[in-house]
């Protein structure tokens, strides 16, 4: 069968390096791709944006299945029209989308059908946010009400800097539309952790838990990126925290979107934060994490390519994950300048000496004369080694990170470090 993966990070050159796997695809594609995603299957030069011409696309080359990586396609109803043509498709409809293009939405489901998330209020108007930021105490939280590439959601310590990103988001439109609306949030102090499950609409399954480094320095200092590491298992999560999750949380979303109205279908990804036992989430999302999924799928033994459609075909209840017990760690790669203005057209040395990991190319591209590969992103790489204990795993990416260069070259070095 032929498979389509729309997108071009890591997390869709993750996806397709899983589903090249599958002895049931026979060619992939992937718009618009990567260096990476280069050597595994055939680039289009489509834009994830472009909904019509990868509808056209699927169609014409007879796509058995298109796989979404990215949310703005989703939220903006791409599963929608593949489904009106006849196309499979894996992914949430653009009305259940809505749980990560609208924290308003979001945040109001919970509040609807008890799902455990922190206080907060809305607001449409700038004088009214200011206004009662004036009289709360601090820290808080405040949130761009749709999609800001992960960069929305900012812990404030003080009137003065909660005053100036409420006139960034609603008066200067730093996230353009995405800030006409704020989500003010009371900030709470714990662990936070990625649960990413996989549903038809009936059947939840938990894929293991990560907990990915979202602050651009070490410590987690620094403004938020779209997220510089992750790792997987986490030691903080045991079966009590996860059937809670699963009965509590991902359970009670599903139902209250049915008695809405919605069934969904897709990857269901809830950003929790635990305060020994207390859990509350703080989002949701509806696709794969990034780079939550660069060390999820080299965890997991299962054929990716039959658990999606399975999704899709809303026979969830067939598969039985398997996973490897060995941990994962991913380590971010980012150019000079980000998560602000970034450089690119940096050529990255190195890539040939690297061993024993994997590499995810996430924002790079291939130059033919001479030929070359340089960085074309904010997140460049990412480098995934596995182990027999955490400990192995991380020490085994960094080694190999040593032997990669290009001008501006940034990581954090304590990806994969246990809170102690």
């Amino acid at each position: 069968m032929k498979v389509l993966v729309i997108g071009s990070g890591g997390r869709e050159h993750c996806l397709v390096w899983k589903l090249s796997q599958s002895r049931e695809v026979d060619r992939i594609f992937c718009a618009p791709g990567n260096a990476g995603i280069s050597e595994i299957a055939e680039c289009i030069d489509i834009l994830p944006s472009e909904a019509e011409r990868l509808v056209n696309f699927a169609q014409q080359e007879e796509i058995g299945l298109t796989v979404v990586g990215p949310e703005a396609p989703l939220v903006e109803g791409i599963v929608d029209e593949f489904t009106r043509r006849g196309l499979k498709i894996f992914g949430p409809s653009k009305q259940c989308a809505r749980l990560e293009g609208s924290k308003v939405f979001a945040k109001t489901l919970m509040r609807k059908y008890g799902i455990p998330t922190p206080e907060f209020i809305v607001f449409e108007e700038y004088e009214s946010a200011l206004l009662y930021l004036r009289k709360r105490d601090f820290p808080c939280v405040i949130k761009a009400d749709g999609l800001a590439a992960g960069k929305g959601s900012i812990v404030v310590h003080s009137l003065a800097e909660g005053e100036k990103v409420i006139t960034q988001m609603m008066q200067e439109k730093i996230f353009g539309k995405a800030g006409e609306r704020v989500v003010i949030e009371e900030y709470i102090e714990g662990e936070e952790a990625s649960i990413i499950a996989l549903t038809d609409g009936k059947t939840i399954l938990i894929l293991p838990p990560v907990q990915d480094h979202k602050q651009v320095f070490e410590g987690n200092k620094g403004a938020n990126t779209g997220g510089m590491g992750a790792y997987s298992p986490l030691a903080s999560i045991d079966e009590n925290k996860l059937r809670f999750i699963k009965k509590r949380i991902l359970e009670r979303i599903l139902e209250g979107l049915k008695k809405e109205g919605l069934r969904y279908k897709g990857a269901l990804y809830a950003g929790i934060i635990m305060d020994g036992e207390d859990i509350k989430v703080l989002e949701f999302n509806v696709r794969f994490g990034d780079p939550e999924t660069q060390v999820l799928l080299p965890r997991l033994k299962n054929d990716l390519f039959q658990i999606l459609l399975a999704v899709v075909e809303e026979r969830l209840e067939e598969i039985k994950i398997e996973i490897d017990p060995r941990p994962a760690v991913c380590v971010v790669l980012a150019s000079k300048g980000y998560p602000g203005k970034y450089e690119r057209n940096k050529e990255i040395f190195g890539l040939d000496k690297i061993e024993d990991v994997l590499v995810f190319h996430a924002g790079t591209k291939l130059l033919s004369s001479p030929r070359r590969i340089v960085s074309d992103g904010g997140r460049v790489l990412g480098i995934t080694g596995l182990g027999n204990s955490l400990e192995e795993a991380r020490d085994k990416v960094y080694r190999q990170i040593e032997k990669v260069y290009f001008e501006g070259m940034h990581y954090r070095k304590d990806i994969g470090r246990r809170k102690q």
